[in-house]
């Protein structure tokens, strides 16, 4: 995955405005597909705490993960790997 500019930003300001090690949450909202769930988790640590929340009509899951991380690399390293999971997306 080519990084683009609002990665670049984003990056930015992560490194500006966080200080490491920090305890990082993603989110994304997926189909609420037991693979699609799987392939999620499966990206992050075992150290990883994580939070399942189903969408009110049952379609999709939200999945909330807190990471202790690093760098700005790393939390940008997550968001490309899940970047490659169709029908992802990240909050």
């Amino acid at each position: 995955m080519k990084p683009n500019k609002d990665d670049n930003n984003f990056r930015k300001i992560l490194q500006e405005e966080t200080t490491w090690p920090h305890e990082y949450m993603f989110k994304f909202i997926v189909l609420a597909n037991p693979s699609k769930i799987n392939a999620v988790e499966s990206l992050f640590p075992a150290s990883a705490k994580i939070k399942h929340t189903p969408s009110r009509t049952g379609k999709y899951t939200s999945i909330t993960i807190l990471l202790v991380t690093h760098s700005a690399d790393e939390v940008m390293s997550y968001y490309e790997k899940a970047a490659e999971i169709e029908g992802i997306f990240a909050l």
